[in-house]
């Protein structure tokens, strides 16, 4: 079975919102550097997040995110969603 674009899309922004929540978690902040790599575990597999690119690719982004995306990256303290 191959994955769709649209799959690998949503498993990357979930990734990415993993990263993003460890990181906030761990520096009580939100402000990432653009070259900021984040190690997570999922199912366990560890994956390099390049968080600051995805967060920033996310802020370009976010016409095109759908309402749940945006409230979870809001929940995190994205003040830009």
């Amino acid at each position: 079975m191959s994955k769709t674009g649209a799959g690998r899309g949503a498993q990357a922004f979930t990734r990415g919102l993993a990263a993003l929540a460890q990181y906030v978690q761990r520096e009580q902040r939100t402000v990432i550097p653009r070259q900021h790599t984040e190690r997570i575990t999922v199912d366990g597999q560890d994956h390099d997040v390049r968080l600051g690119v995805w967060v920033s690719n996310q802020k370009s982004r976010r016409d095109k995110l759908n309402e749940q995306q945006l409230a979870q990256l809001a929940e995190l303290g994205m003040d830009w969603v």
